[in-house]
């Protein structure tokens, strides 16, 4: 393992390296004359609703972590659960496969004298329930929706059908976790030593202590999930509002250049098949994948020059406004702390 510090060197530079490659791409060979025409015809109102969408898509998290840590008589404020959402998204954001932003959560909110344990239990039941909705709508629209999707996806349907299996199978293990917990933790302690044996990890109490806490932490989820039966209820539909509301916004787009001839329904598939498609791969906020992806899908959407400027907009709105949103919460939370300790 490398010292935090340099852990956190490693993952920057890594960032800013697929940043970097990303940003070739979309931009290479492009006029941007061109592209800067077509921007200026996108209408000011649906540039406002397209931002107002993207803040409320990060904002809703910090509002069912309010909720539920209400729920269990944790005394806090909506403000500074949405704090915390917008802390949660700057490091996923910018580490492989979304892994840092739960962990920061936990520590802001352990420095706000919560309870590990309710910390974690909100945590995860918000965790669970936003794979969960992501691939219900998945699997929803591969039934109803699959020859749009073979239409417009192509040679990327089969990492859309990747991407699907990749968070179904990520939620039937947590909700096993969950349901049978002895015979998870069981099966992750053998296949632990397993791999130690076959010298592919070394022997770490660390890494037991953390299979011991992951499994008991869904462990206390569950018996949450059971006692708040109508919470998790609302905070399901909640999210299903909190996910169509970030693939809406490429639908804004497409009215703010006054397009016409598709659909709200099929954009806002095609905007879904993307986040499904590219969710569970180990890069810095899918950067790369989703431009690549989005270029393809929405050829045939975006007609008339305006693909790119649509990518530009809702790309750039969507990932890169709110992860500049999130790292200036990030800093400005640090600096209060430290004039808090200060004054102190």
């Amino acid at each position: 393992m490398l010292p935090v510090s340099k852990k956190r060197l490693a993952e920057g530079v890594f960032f800013l390296v697929v940043m970097g490659l990303s940003f070739y791409t979309v931009f290479h060979g492009q006029d941007m004359g061109e592209v800067a025409n077509a921007l200026r015809k996108l209408s000011p109102w649906a540039l406002c609703v397209a931002v107002l969408t993207a803040l409320f898509f990060v904002s809703a998290e910090g509002i069912m972590i309010w909720y539920l840590l209400r729920s269990l008589s944790a005394e806090t404020t909506l403000r500074r659960c949405i704090v915390y959402s917008f802390i949660g998204f700057f490091y996923s954001g910018i580490t492989p496969s979304a892994t840092g932003g739960q962990p920061m959560q936990l520590y802001y909110m352990s420095k706000d004298k919560h309870a590990l344990s309710e910390s974690s239990v909100v945590l995860m039941t918000v965790a669970l329930i936003y794979k969960l909705v992501l691939v219900l709508m998945g699997i929803g629209m591969l039934i109803f929706g699959y020859d749009i999707l073979r239409f417009y996806l192509r040679e990327f349907f089969p990492l859309y059908l990747l991407g699907l299996g990749l968070n179904t199978t990520l939620v039937l293990i947590l909700l096993a976790v969950m349901l049978a917990p002895k015979g998870i933790r069981s099966v992750l302690m053998r296949v632990e030593k397993l791999l130690v044996k076959c010298r592919i990890l070394r022997v770490s109490e660390h890494r037991v202590e953390k299979i011991e806490g992951f499994v008991g932490g869904y462990r206390e989820a569950v018996h949450f999930l059971l006692a708040h039966k109508r919470k998790v209820l609302n905070v399901c539909l909640f999210t299903t509002l909190q996910r169509c509301s970030v693939f809406v916004l490429a639908w804004i787009v497409y009215r703010g250049f006054a397009l016409q001839g598709a659909d709200a329904v099929t954009v806002m598939m095609l905007q879904a098949s993307v986040y499904i498609a590219v969710d569970m791969l180990p890069l810095p906020g899918a950067q790369g994948i989703t431009e690549l992806m989005y270029r393809n899908i929405f050829a045939g959407i975006f007609t008339g020059g305006y693909l790119m400027p649509s990518l530009y907009v809702t790309r750039g709105i969507s990932f890169y406004f709110v992860l500049l949103t999130g790292m200036a919460v990030v800093i400005g939370n640090l600096v209060l702390s430290r004039r808090q300790e200060v004054d102190s």
